[in-house]
């Protein structure tokens, strides 16, 4: 025995809250799921769909409660998380969550996307710490592709 302390990574506290990281999808049109660009990686938007592949679908205000929004939200983190490890082999070498901007598809008096988008800026802080903090825009939409319930896009900083 060494003596040597682990930190914990990314990956191990995804599986410590119970968490699995969905497929990346391949693109469904004239474009890729990201672009690393030096240290930077973009990754385009990226729908709430869960790990089996299926879309939460609907608006909220209309056909989803803010808590079922928020789960929207967090399937379209996660699907971020793994194209950021698909890009970078590891989410240990993610130095710096930079941007997330999110697409909320709602009903035309709902007011609360800042609320909706929590639940995908929350899980990526839970999941990457300090590197996960990140500034973020949440913006409302009358219909959002596949009538998916959000759509969030990712600037990611990385670590050689």
């Amino acid at each position: 025995m060494s003596g040597k302390i682990e930190a914990e990574t990314p990956e191990d506290r995804l599986a410590r809250m119970g968490l699995v990281l969905p497929p990346v999808p391949p693109a469904a049109g004239n474009y890729v799921g990201y672009v690393l660009a030096g240290p930077l990686l973009f990754v385009s938007g990226q729908l709430s769909r869960k790990a089996d592949g299926n879309l939460i679908t609907g608006r909220a205000g209309a056909d989803l409660t803010l808590a079922q929004a928020q789960d929207a939200a967090r399937a379209s983190a996660l699907n971020i998380l793994a194209q950021a490890k698909s890009a970078f082999g590891t989410l240990s070498r993610v130095s710096r969550v930079v941007r997330l901007n999110g697409f909320v598809q709602s009903s035309a008096d709902f007011k609360d996307h800042a609320q909706v988008m929590n639940g995908a800026s929350d899980l990526i802080a839970s999941v990457l710490g300090p590197a996960g903090i990140h500034t973020r825009v949440a913006a409302g939409a009358h219909a959002l592709p596949l009538n998916a319930a959000t759509e969030i896009d990712a600037m990611i900083a990385g670590l050689p």
